[in-house]
């Protein structure tokens, strides 16, 4: 019961965040929603390298006999995640009309490469049963302050701009944190642990949703970029 619960969970939350991107990236021609579009294909399509193995596992021989392709899928999504907050910086700079700030755009670039840099190192071991620990708190420094400094952004912005549509998206990124930092520290040795990865996912579908909200209410919106992107994006 609980298997099929998860697999349920994993299926609804992949179809769905890359509908809404679909849907964002077709029906819209303002830049921040544009990517934002994007972001939720990208959040999606690089979850599902992870979670279609994984419900295959669950519905079959269990994850033991998947072990291999359940740690590439976690490398690719670990690169993809990074990718999705590079992506969500710049909706923040698309949404609140922010120019030049080039320290700052290479400080994000700076924190996202070394954190792709990190992933790749074989030292990892994605493929084993029981990666080593220290590596996964190595890859997830730079990627903690990638995550602290998109969530000082929109937190000042949100409130400066007094963002009503985008107050919460702050918070969405903090939840995601607060339950995907003690997975990393204690998941081998507490497996039930494992569990906060169902609220950190709804923390990004909730991430996902206020842009699409956004939108949808666009005509009420403030904040819309008056920029679009070239045609073929």
């Amino acid at each position: 019961m609980r298997n099929f619960a998860e697999i349920a969970f994993d299926l609804v939350y992949l179809i769905g965040v890359i509908s809404v991107g679909f849907l964002m990236i077709k029906n819209n021609r303002a830049a921040q929603y544009k990517l934002f579009g994007i972001m939720a294909v990208i959040l999606g399509a690089g979850d599902a390298f992870h979670l279609v193995p994984r419900v295959y596992a669950l519905a079959t021989t269990g994850l033991t006999s998947f072990t291999g392709l359940l740690g590439t899928g976690k490398l690719i999504t670990s690169i993809t995640m990074t990718v999705f907050y590079v992506l969500l910086y710049y909706v923040w700079r698309s949404r609140y009309h922010i120019a030049g700030r080039d320290l700052l755009t290479i400080a994000v670039w700076c924190l996202a490469g070394l954190r792709i840099v990190l992933c790749l190192f074989p030292q990892n071991e994605w493929l084993s049963a029981v990666p080593p620990l220290s590596w996964g708190i190595y890859r997830n420094i730079p990627f903690a302050l990638l995550g602290l400094l998109i969530i000082v952004l929109f937190y000042t912005s949100a409130k400066e701009h007094t963002d009503t549509a985008f107050r919460w998206m702050w918070l969405t990124i903090t939840l995601s944190f607060a339950c995907y930092i003690p997975v990393v520290l204690w998941a081998q040795t507490l497996p039930a642990v494992g569990m906060l990865m169902i609220p950190k996912t709804c923390a990004y579908v909730w991430t996902v949703l206020i842009g699409y909200r956004s939108m949808k209410n666009q005509d009420k919106d403030e904040f819309i970029s008056e920029n679009s992107l070239p045609s073929g994006l």
